[in-house]
């Protein structure tokens, strides 16, 4: 393993402790059994890159090829049952965490559709799949609308991050540190400052009665 590949793997590790955290957290407000709150962290931490290895077939599935991933974001999910008011309480540090995990998961999902010989546009595709439908899935379960469908750019975030990545090393041809580097950066960048000044696209609303009236 490359140190690339290494800091990938520390930054994915933290990303996927976190949204399991928030995922438990989810449950939690919706009161679900322990199963419940362990599937919906399941769900929201490595939901997106099942779904993308699935359609790419990239196979082993990222959680078969390491199962103590299961184990990890179970362990810090059932944690966050413990103390959610402290996880509440640390609301930006997740908020950060967040944002990094966003960013991994995107350059891992581009990285993927790379080495399967994809291009630009797949590449794209591969890394707003693995950036964002973990939590489509979570609120879906949780029976509410995605949360990405309403709030700061975010699925934005990684699309940006996805072409980034591809642009720097397929283009530019730039070394694989200093890309998954430079990426990482301006993408927690651009997603902490969508956060702090509510950045979002332009909202459709459409209310038939009015229009009627």
């Amino acid at each position: 393993m490359d140190l690339s590949e290494l800091t990938i793997t520390v930054l994915y590790i933290i990303g996927i402790s976190a949204e399991g955290m928030t995922g438990a957290l989810a449950a939690g407000k919706h009161k679900m059994d322990l199963f419940g709150v362990m599937f919906i962290a399941l769900v929201t931490a490595i939901g997106g890159g099942s779904i993308r290895d699935v359609l790419l077939g990239h196979y082993p599935l990222t959680w078969v090829k390491h199962p103590e991933y299961i184990l990890l974001v179970c362990f810090f999910a059932l944690a966050a049952t413990r103390i959610p008011s402290i996880v509440t309480r640390l609301e930006a540090l997740f908020l950060t965490l967040d944002a990094i995990g966003l960013v991994v998961f995107s350059i891992l999902g581009a990285q993927i559709a790379m080495k399967l010989n994809y291009g630009f546009i797949i590449a794209i595709v591969a890394a707003a799949i693995t950036g964002v439908f973990g939590g489509i899935l979570r609120d879906i379960f949780c029976m509410r609308i995605p949360l990405v469908f309403q709030k700061e750019i975010y699925a934005g975030i990684a699309i940006i991050t996805g072409a980034l990545y591809y642009l720097l090393t397929m283009w530019l041809q730039i070394h694989t540190l200093l890309c998954t580097l430079v990426t990482l950066f301006i993408g927690v960048i651009l997603r902490l400052l969508a956060i702090k000044y509510r950045w979002a696209l332009p909202v459709f609303s459409y209310n038939e009665k009015e229009i009627n009236h």
